[in-house]
């Protein structure tokens, strides 16, 4: 996990911007989990903002609310078993992390642990919204610290070509997932 780059926290925002599904993984108090989670995006740039949300029911949002942070790490094409397998029992009634394979890592800032292998974490600090908390599953996070992988992550974008492997992971439902395409630029239009 060491070898990952420092991603300046300005453009932290990119490491989510296309969309991919997390693991979201929390502790306190000597427990930790971790669970899939589909509904994750970008909410600000200065300071870095994320929403994520996170059902009443789950052993995640127990050990976020009592903690007050969490870390949403994004997974590999190489880990879509594993992320299936977290995000199809509960930690209430298993230790996911050795139901499903993956290895818990000690974060930077956080004590909510990285989950060894991913592509991207993103440590974050909740901002406690209540209502949005209770009405909605909605937690906003304002991340303290982001780390990348250099294979895929460099010059402050996601550059996956020659690592298919590592390609983010998007699940559409039912077991199925979208691994991340081909990256393609166009010049900005003029209407001259």
């Amino acid at each position: 996990m060491r070898d990952l780059v420092a991603v300046d926290l300005a453009k932290c925002y990119r490491l989510l911007n296309h969309g991919p599904t997390v693991l979201v993984s929390s502790a306190h108090a000597g427990q930790q989990n971790v669970m899939a989670a589909a509904w994750a995006m970008p909410l600000d740039f200065d300071p870095p903002k994320v929403l994520v949300v996170i059902d009443k029911a789950t052993h995640t949002r127990q050990l976020m609310e009592a903690s007050g942070e969490f870390v949403l790490n994004l997974p590999c094409q190489a880990q879509a078993a594993q992320v299936l397998q977290a995000g199809s029992c509960s930690g209430k009634e298993v230790d996911k992390f050795q139901a499903s394979g993956l290895q818990a890592l000690p974060g930077d800032k956080v004590a909510a642990p990285h989950v060894a292998g991913c592509i991207a974490y993103l440590e974050c600090r909740i901002i406690s919204e209540p209502h949005n908390q209770q009405q909605y599953d909605l937690f906003i996070g304002q991340v303290v610290a982001a780390r990348a992988d250099p294979d895929v992550w460099h010059d402050g974008h996601w550059q996956f070509e020659g690592h298919d492997e590592k390609r983010s992971l998007h699940y559409i439902a039912g077991g199925n997932f979208f691994s991340i395409g081909q990256q393609f630029s166009v010049a900005p239009y003029s209407a001259s």
